[in-house]
């Protein structure tokens, strides 16, 4: 072979092989423009979902925080509601009272009166108090041969006594108050046995 034969092959192959490049470039293009791009939906549709989620986003602040102030408005309100019982309370307890009090100054104020009088202006007065403590469900105990209960009843002292039963008050010094089941004031006893 000459070369100038071998030449034009040579320039023919370099030309096959630069049509095979330029051939798998183009392909590689439109297989590149085959694959799907996106469609981007019309701009209107995500921005409507957007303000959608953003209205019911406050929608749902509003909510809470209104839910919050309810709360914050029935707590202040408990509150009120339980100081102002509480005074109530005082001020009924008070008020039933002063009829006592205003016996008692009668009695300070009659001079002349005979010490059978004071007495039974005492009785008098006594009975009073315990009218209104009974009104407001104020309970005494503590009698002498009732049985001894720890729970109610505050022992002073202990005594032996055959004539009396095993655990029972043989002497009050104090009587004890309750009012339900709550204990105001414990009673003050002598146990026996």
């Amino acid at each position: 072979m000459s070369k100038q034969t071998k030449k034009p092959l040579d320039e023919e192959l370099e030309q096959e092989e630069v049509l095979e490049e330029e051939t798998v470039d183009t392909e590689a293009a439109e297989a590149a423009e085959d694959v799907e791009e996106p469609v981007e939906e019309p701009a209107e549709e995500p921005s409507d979902d957007l303000a959608n989620l953003q209205k019911a986003l406050e929608e749902e602040q509003n909510r809470y925080l209104r839910l919050m102030a309810e709360y914050d408005n029935f707590r202040k309100r408990s509150a009120r509601e339980k100081d102002g019982i509480y005074a109530d309370a005082k001020a009924d307890t008070f008020t039933s009272l002063l009829p006592v009090l205003d016996n008692f100054d009668r009695a300070i104020e009659n001079e002349d009166a005979s010490p059978e009088d004071f007495r039974k202006g005492i009785e008098m007065t006594r009975d009073q108090i315990l009218a209104v403590f009974e009104k407001a469900g104020v309970e005494a105990y503590g009698e002498a041969g009732e049985p001894f209960d720890p729970n109610i009843h505050n022992a002073v002292s202990h005594i032996e006594d055959p004539e009396q039963g095993e655990n029972v008050l043989a002497q009050v010094f104090q009587k004890g108050y309750k009012l339900g089941d709550k204990v105001l004031r414990h009673a003050m006893v002598v146990v026996a046995n």
